[in-house]
């Protein structure tokens, strides 16, 4: 992005997102997947999540609160590149088990190992770091994983109190 800002004297910024959850994800996305299954589990389901690798760390995020630091890096004088991220890194596992105690369930009960879902060029870990966002554009998360799955669990149940 420097180089078209350069070249042609764009007002230009870029903004490195790292996982940002919202229940408006589509649930071909691991994160929703596991809550709607989570959520038909605990109304009486008797289906099985079927999941790849839980060993997999990412940084997960309130897509509404990075929003908000793409609309603060568009008020600065200078455009620049950004990094929007929590810094907290958690397991798929950590992810799975949150969201199952949070509807009042054992995890292991209700979770199949699924080889065939394992992407080989899947990373293991992925975490950002967004220093020069919360220094520069005043930016850093409020909502933490705990409360995230919270509301992407509030929103699957159908409360209309998710934000």
């Amino acid at each position: 992005m420097a180089n078209y800002r350069e070249a042609y004297g764009l007002f230009a910024c870029t903004g490195i997102l790292f996982n940002h959850e919202s229940p408006l994800r589509p649930t071909r996305f691991v994160t929703r997947k596991i809550v709607s299954t989570a959520v038909r589990i605990s109304r009486g389901s008797k289906e099985k999540l079927m999941l790849g690798r839980m060993d997999i760390c990412r940084d997960w995020g309130w897509a509404p609160e990075y929003v908000e630091a793409m609309w603060r890096m568009l008020q600065q004088m200078k455009p620049d590149d950004y990094v929007v991220a929590t810094g907290e890194e958690h397991s798929l596992q950590q992810f799975v088990a949150e969201t199952f105690r949070q509807l009042g369930l054992d995890w292991k009960k209700h979770v199949k190992p699924d080889s065939s879902l394992c992407r080989p060029s899947d990373i293991k870990r992925s975490c950002g770091n967004a220093a020069k966002a919360r220094h520069r554009l005043g930016w850093k998360p409020r909502v933490g994983f705990e409360d995230l799955i919270r509301r992407l669990v509030a929103a699957e149940m159908g409360s209309r109190t998710v934000i």
